[in-house]
């Protein structure tokens, strides 16, 4: 078997094809009946995510403008809505190019979850556009302005809405920093969805106040439908009228219900599980069991033939690839009781009705059951991310430390012990530290003296026995091979045997190395590890049917209650476990820091702090969704989810503040036409601000979830990862639209009053 290391860095695929192409060339030359079998090939896991995700953007392009063109009832407008897409994704992988970003499952789904958001601003600004269109034409008698007029009406459009759109997507971009903080293997993981998502929101950004106003002004002429013409904004704005008139008499009614319903979300949010990442379906599996480490060679060939053929009866499986101990490359630090084993299935189409992966899983667990085994079944790319980063393969893993080894491989079998009874637990198996077994050979300085040997002469006949001696060399044209020779294997297959191995003295005299050294078996450590400077051992530990934080816990309480460690010696945690660890407690940092900036960005936009408070205040109902929807589709929370909410924090933020700029505006109207006497005035400015403003709000938040949906419908390579990214977003939109219209508005009738209260 043959492994290929490629440099970090690198490109996967292009790697992988120029190996593929370098052995298509090199069949010819083999034998006849030799050929070349691929074990594992990562290239068709990549393709198949990057085709997936790349019709994914195909769909979300597609439903947004569709969306645009639902509510608008103008191509024109629409496409000018849309123009942003393919110009922002185009900008952006241009960056990551010069980045040296590639495409794959994270970098293209943060360009997939932007895509709603991109368009926002430009929605807004048409929108806004065809408000001040219409507006001109009912005093003129629904005349079409000429195009100075008409340039002239887009951009007070434009300046009336445009600072505020672009500070708030630049709220979005700066809502992505706290992913950007993350280090080590989360960081390497979601800081290309980061990046990608950042240059596109920026783009986006950039475009809104550039270009999306010249192309308002070339595309957005002719007659443009009114925003009641359309059945869809008719219904919207009348019903939503009715309701806000009911809500603001009584405001306090209203904050108060929506206070109730924000803590609604601690029940869901109580019950939702924790993880580092959700699985991935890479298509191919890792069997990765450990047995006993006084195994025998011979004994562990057939173990691996046994578990084979297990694997293999399944219907499911295609091919199977089994290996035990290390490979010969440095990377493999493997002993000889670890097996590996790629497993291949067949296509989907193949499978048994009713069989999905994680139910395969199960069916292999059951199948293969070897007394002696302990199962662990991970994605391969995944496993070898976590070993190369921690040495655990399984989930989670426990480091027991200490100074000396049986201490250590005592509370190792008593952490197992423990862990086996944890519920959620399907697997659980301690290394064992003493359980070697070694030959050792002991040499009589004094006897070998005797016969005029030295330490080196005793050591040298016992190494060509047993690992044989070149003695020279064959030339075979260019080829030069060693000749090596042993002595056959009865003789030194038994301790009793390599005590009859004979010696030549110097003089003539005949010894065997029993003679001159005692040779005996003794335990010992399989291998030695160590953490931090000192002696080490691991306890692996899978878990099935359970999310991985709330075993864990109980997991760590068992621990503590039921192991009793000596003076000197340290439980950690490490694996998965160890990565979401370290990530949540990062963006507890971050996160407050980066809503401290946020704002910031909103008193500098309103100019008022209570405007800005208003704001940050409606954040929390925007989680409120999330977490339900989370919570209904059985998601558990991971740093992917964490991802989503904190993109739904800065979407959320955004129709905050186009609701409350609508509104203001319609508030300064009347003050300066001096009919703003009184509160019942104020409320009714209010309604005219937001009832008015309803179809653009509501068109933001539409071509965000209709962005998002063909994610949430994927079933692809990738799908597993960017659903619980997407599931957020969707379920917190929702909130976000229902309480941002109604709550918003009562927030700021009360704060309004207030103020006109305290001025009087």
């Amino acid at each position: 078997m043959t492994c290929k290391l490629l440099y970090s860095g690198a490109n996967a695929l292009e790697t992988i094809d120029a190996v593929k192409a370098k052995l298509a060339s090199l069949q010819s030359a083999l034998p006849p009946g030799v050929e070349v079998v691929t074990t594992y090939d990562r290239s068709t896991l990549i393709r198949r995510a990057v085709d997936n995700l790349s019709n994914t953007l195909a769909e979300e392009f597609a439903v947004v403008a569709l969306v645009c063109f639902v509510f608008l009832l103008h191509l024109r407008s629409a496409f000018v809505a849309i123009v942003s897409i393919p110009v922002g994704v185009a900008i952006a992988f241009i960056v990551m190019r010069h980045q040296g970003i590639n495409a794959n499952i994270m970098s293209l789904g943060g360009i997939a979850i932007a895509i709603g958001a991109m368009v926002d601003a430009a929605v807004v600004m048409i929108e806004n556009a065809h408000k001040h269109i219409e507006a001109w034409q009912q005093t003129h008698y629904s005349a079409s302005p000429d195009p100075r007029t008409r340039w002239q009406l887009i951009a007070e459009a434009s300046v009336e809405v445009g600072p505020a759109l672009f500070f708030s997507l630049l709220i979005i971009t700066l809502s992505f920093v706290p992913v950007l903080t993350l280090e080590a293997q989360e960081g390497r993981l979601f800081s290309p969805l980061a990046y990608t998502k950042t240059y596109a929101m920026a783009v986006a950004a950039a475009l809104s106040v550039t270009l999306v106003p010249v192309l308002m002004g070339y595309f957005i002429r002719g007659r443009v439908p009114g925003e009641l013409e359309n059945p869809v904004n008719r219904v919207l704005v009348g019903g939503y009228r009715r309701a806000l008139s009911a809500v603001l008499r009584v405001p306090m009614v209203t904050v108060a219900l929506a206070l109730g319903i924000a803590a609604s979300a601690l029940w869901p949010a109580s019950r939702i599980g924790g993880e580092f990442m959700p699985a991935l379906n890479e298509g191919d599996l890792l069997y990765m069991p450990s047995a006993l480490p006084d195994i025998s060679v011979s004994k562990m060939g057939e173990l691996l033939q046994q578990t084979d053929r297990l694997i293999r009866s399944v219907p499911e499986v295609a091919h199977v690839f089994a290996k035990a101990g290390r490979a010969d490359t440095a990377t493999d630090p493997a002993p000889l009781e670890m097996i590996e084993t790629v497993i291949q299935f067949r296509p989907r189409d193949e499978w048994r009705p009713g069989m999905t992966p994680e139910k395969l899983v199960e069916a292999l667990d059951r199948t293969v059951r070897v007394p002696g085994l302990s199962n662990v079944w991970v994605p391969p790319v995944r496993a070898r991310i976590d070993m190369l980063s921690t040495g655990i393969k399984s989930p989670v893993g426990v480091k027991v430390a200490g100074p000396d080894l049986g201490e250590i491989d005592r509370a190792l079998s008593d952490v197992e012990h423990v862990a086996r009874q944890v519920p959620g637990v399907s697997s659980a198996f301690a290394e064992r530290l003493t359980g070697g077994r070694y030959i050792d050979v002991h040499i009589d300085r004094a006897s070998a003296a005797r016969y005029g040997l030295n330490i080196s002469d005793v050591q040298s006949v016992l190494a060509a026995a047993v690992s044989g001696d070149n003695i020279g060399e064959t030339v075979e044209g260019l080829q030069r091979f060693p000749i090596n020779v042993r002595y056959p294997r009865d003789a030194r297959d038994s301790v009793e045997a390599l005590r009859r191995l004979p010696m030549l003295t110097a003089r003539g005299a005949q010894l065997r190395l029993g003679d001159v050294a005692s040779i005996a078996v003794t335990d010992g450590p399989s291998m030695l590890k160590s953490e931090n400077g000192r002696p080490s051992g691991w306890v692996y530990v899978d878990f099935r049917g359970r999310d991985l934080r709330s075993a864990v816990r109980d997991l760590q309480h068992a621990v503590a209650d039921q192991v009793k460690m000596p003076p000197g010696y340290s439980i950690s945690w490490s694996g998965q476990f160890e990565y979401l660890e370290r990530a949540t407690h990062r963006l507890k940092i971050v996160v407050p820091a980066v809503l401290a900036t946020v704002f910031v960005l909103l008193v500098v936009v309103f100019r008022r702090a209570s405007d800005s408070l208003i704001i940050m205040a409606t954040l929390p109902f925007a989680l409120v969704g999330g977490l339900w929807l989370m919570y209904l589709l059985g998601y558990d929370m991971s740093i992917a989810s964490a991802v989503g909410f904190i993109a739904l924090a800065g979407v959320a933020s955004e129709i905050g503040v186009v609701t409350l700029v609508y509104i203001n505006s319609a508030i300064d109207r009347r003050r300066a036409a001096g009919t703003l006497p009184d509160g019942h005035a104020l409320a009714e400015a209010i309604i005219d601000g937001a009832a008015l403003r309803v179809r653009p709000i509501i068109m933001t938040a539409s071509v965000v979830i209709a962005g998002l949906l063909p994610i949430m419908w994927s079933s692809g390579t990738g799908s597993e990862v960017m659903r619980p990214i997407a599931a957020p977003m969707i379920g917190g939109m929702v909130t976000a639209l229902v309480l941002s219209m109604f709550v918003v508005p009562a927030a700021c009738l009360i704060v309004r009053r207030m103020s006109h209260t305290s001025d009087m």
